[in-house]
Formats: C-alpha cells, structure tokens, sequence
C-alpha cells in the first residue's frame, strides 16, 4: 500500500513461505499462496517468494530474488515446522524489518498428512532469532489463519514504515537551542544508535541560505501564491507571504542539497529571539506547510522533538505537529454536559504552540503575530518582525501524544498517549487546543515530571499508539510509558497521596 506522504518511505513487502524438510513442501506453498490472496483483499500488494526455504542455501536464494523484486521488509511465513536455522539467518541478513508469523491448523479433517506443527515450529524459530542477535517483529497471536495473519501484516506494514523512515532520516538544526531551554537536551549518541543522522549548522547558515534565494525567484513567487491560496481570509497581511515564501524554498532546497547518504530530512531550528531581527518575520507558517508536505519542522532547536514529529507522520501517514504540554484548563471553559471522552475534567490540558499545525488540522485559522515575542522585541509598536504565526483552534478529532527522548543517562525512554482534542473554544491566542487523554493527571505527574520529559509533545491526529509502541520496541527503546488506570500504581507512587 504506497503511503500517501512525500518524505517518507514507501514500503514493499515480501512473503518468504519456509517448510521444514519432514513436512510436505506442499503445505507450506499451499498456506503461502492463501496467505497472499487474504493480503491482497485487505488492500496489501506483497511480494510473493517463489522459492520455498527449507535449507541454507535456499535462505540464500530467497533473499537474493526478494531484494531483485524491490523488497525492503520482509514476512517469514512458516506453513510448517520450519528449518530454524536458515529461517533466522534469513531473519539476519535482510537488510530491513522482519515480521515472522506462522499458520495455525485449518481443519479437524486435516491433522494427520496436513498437520504443520507451526504452533511448535514459532517457539524454535524465536529461540533463533535470539540466538543470532536478529531483531525480528513477533506479533500478538503470531500463529493464525490467513485472513487473521492479513491484519497483523497490514499492521506490520506501519511498523516497517516507521523503521525504515527512521534508518533513513537525518535531521537539520539551525542554531542552539534560546536561552534557558535546556529541557530541549539532545544527546545525539542515542540517535546514532537508532540510526539517524544529524548535521548542525549555525544561524548564520540559515541567513545565508535564505540570501541565497533570489526575492525574484519563480518558486517563490508560486510559493507565496499557494499559501495566499491555502490562507484564503486568513491571509491578513498580504505584504507577508512574499517573505515566509522566501524562507520556504530556502529551507527546501537545503534539505535536498544536503540529505547526502539519507533519503529523508526532518528540521529542528532555532525560531527566536535572534531570529525574528535578522529575518523580518517569524517562520512559525513555514513550519507549518513544511509539516503539511512531510518535513515537520520542531520549533527551538528540538532534535528529538523533531524525530518524534516525524514518528507520528509515520505511523498516520499524515502530517503530524509539535505542541506544549501547556496550561490546565479553567473550570469555566467545560461546559456543562461536555462529553470528555473517558477523562475527567482533572484529566484536561491545552496544548499549545506558536503556529506550527498544518492548515489542515485547523478548525479555524489566520496569519496573526506571536504575542509572547511581541512583548519583548516590540511591545511599543503594531507588529512587524513578530508577524508570522498560524493562529485558531485545532480541530477536534482523535490525537496521540508522544515523545521519544535521549535521556541525561545515555539511554532512550518515551511515552505514548491517546486520547482526544476536543471542541471547545480555547479562548486564547496561539495554535491551541482542549485536550483529553484518559488518566492524564497521574501520568503528568509520575511519568511527564518524574522521568524528566520536555514540555514539547508530538501529535499525531489519530490514535496510532498500537504501531508507535511495536516500532519503538523494535527500535531497543526498553522504556515506553502510558497512562495508567487507577487501580494500577505508578513506580515510586504513593498508594496514600492526593
């Protein structure tokens, strides 16, 4: 299923049938070829092996002829037993992610010549996996019928999307992170480890690359005709997309003139204070349409923030955004009969940011000024430099909140949390919204304060925390917290606190 999203992979799965060399070869073909037509009515387009493994050099075979068909993840289909051996040395040399699953028995009236003993067959194959070091995805229930081993290859197909993006991501900084955000720490072992790049470069690199683009340039002029097209009575200072165009193709021309050994490229740049005197302007829409074509932008220099963003986008297929876990939300503001979606009123925060959340994800929007820097560079005068913000209410819908973050330990944690944006007016300034997660107060707490996350928060505008977690855990990430019900305590939490 090719992802409707520019800058992320797209994904070309393979079906590897293996067969243990007591069992009939028939059996594992047979189940293989079911396995294929119950992926292509789910809407799923694999790549179906023609050769059977059932010994090394058939491993060797298999993987040469998928690679040759354009394979860049792989299911390991037992219909048998399975030879552990060459099935996890398959598992070990393809060079992407690896599901394996096996099919259960269809018929009572089948046990004896068309039993396959796959159920037994699993317990091997991952006690291989293990041995050779081969991180392989294991479902839930990985030993079913086709139509049911169908879904969990559809689910399998995000995860390997979300991985592959990440292998092949580098991010982009611009300028250190302002004064007095240290909570936007990004030790950058932990993201060579999970194998992304990184090149940072300094403000003055960015002015430069926008210097470089000619005021006069074509693709500037169709840029800025897009987002007054995009804006519509939004656009409320017509004299300002000219200049954010401007800013638009520079950064879009950097990312493709510099991905080098990576196919795809994420920013995490630095948008005040410095930013708004030597630009004229505050770059908060271009994030936003950047966001909205695949390259997420993460406000004042979050490199993890940047990832996570692009984590969500991945798991959605969808432009994704970056917000602050913000402010509580006066009594006042829920309305009587407000349905909270599964939370308490205690459970509700706003999140907010400047105005970097795609047009798209708006119930209502404007090109505005940031208020917060208005006070300070400009708090005697109508805005001018602080112009460029992308301001209204988010619209409601289902949400996922997370974060993956390099800890001051060396060690990668996260957490993962869904829930709701709801449709209530958030009376204030910025991109902002009501939301609601079930559980929220205790895991703010215990697990946002406790294990030292940032404020920032990606969002993902759907409830996508089944292939977050799987792909996390396939990443090494030992650590991936989410909300807990009452009845069950948090680490260090105390059983009599209010």
């Amino acid at each position: 299923m090719a992802t409707k999203m520019k800058n992320s992979p797209k994904v070309k799965i393979a079906l590897i049938g293996v067969s243990r060399d007591c069992f009939p070869v028939e059996l594992a073909r047979s189940r293989l070829k079911h396995l294929a037509k119950a992926c292509r009515q789910k809407g799923l387009r694999p790549y179906t092996c023609k050769t059977i493994v059932e010994n090394e050099n058939a491993a060797m075979t298999a993987l040469a002829e998928t690679l040759d068909a354009g394979a860049n993840a792989a299911v390991i289909f037992l219909g048998n037993f399975g030879p552990e051996g060459p099935l996890s040395i398959l598992a070990e040399e393809f060079p992407g992610p690896v599901m394996a699953c096996a099919a259960a028995e269809e018929s009572k009236d089948s046990l004896t010549d068309g039993r396959g003993d796959a159920f037994c067959g699993m317990l091997n194959a991952s006690y291989n996996f293990r041995l050779r070091n081969a991180a392989v995805y294991i479902p839930q229930m990985p030993v079913a019928m086709a139509e049911q081993l169908a879904e969990k290859i559809a689910h399998f197909e995000t995860v390997a999307r979300i991985l592959l993006g990440v292998w092949g991501l580098k991010i982009f900084t611009f300028g250190p992170r302002p004064q007095d955000f240290y909570a936007c720490n990004a030790p950058l072992k932990q993201l060579y480890d999970l194998g992304v790049e990184v090149m940072e470069n300094s403000e003055l690199d960015l002015l430069h690359a926008y210097q470089a683009v000619d005021a006069k340039d074509p693709a500037v002029r169709r840029t800025a005709g897009q987002m007054a097209g995009e804006l519509g009575r939004g656009n409320t200072y017509p004299d300002l997309p000219a200049k954010l165009a401007r800013f638009e193709v520079a950064l879009r021309r950097f990312a493709g003139d510099n991905l080098g050994s990576r196919d795809y490229a994420v920013f995490a740049n630095k948008c005040w204070p410095a930013f708004e005197r030597a630009f004229g302007f505050v770059p908060c829409y271009v994030n936003s349409r950047l966001a909205t074509g695949g390259m997420p932008v993460a406000c004042e220099v979050d490199i993890y923030g940047a990832l996570s963003e692009y984590l969500g986008q991945l798991a959605t297929d969808a432009p994704a955004t970056l917000l602050d876990v913000n402010n509580t939300v006066p009594p006042d503001m829920i309305p009587a009969k407000a349905h909270l979606k599964g939370a308490s009123p205690e459970d509700l925060f706003m999140a907010f940011h400047c105005g970097n959340t795609p047009v798209s994800r708006m119930k209502n929007c404007a090109i505005k000024y940031q208020l917060i820097m208005k006070r300070l560079m400009e708090p005697d005068v109508a805005p001018d430099i602080t112009r460029g913000t992308l301001e209204g209410q988010i619209a409601p819908g289902p949400v996922t909140f997370l974060r993956l973050q390099g800890d001051l330990d060396g060690d990668l944690a996260a957490y993962l949390a869904q829930g709701r944006i709801l449709d209530i007016d958030p009376a204030s300034f910025g991109c902002i919204s009501v939301v609601a997660i079930p559980n929220f107060a205790r895991f703010y707490r215990h697990v946002l304060i406790a294990k030292g996350f940032p404020h920032h928060a990606a969002v993902a505008f759907d409830h996508c925390g089944n292939a977050l977690f799987d792909a996390m855990d396939m990443m090494g990430v030992d650590g991936i917290d989410t909300p807990l019900p009452d009845s069950v305590p948090y680490d260090r939490e105390n059983p009599w606190a209010k």
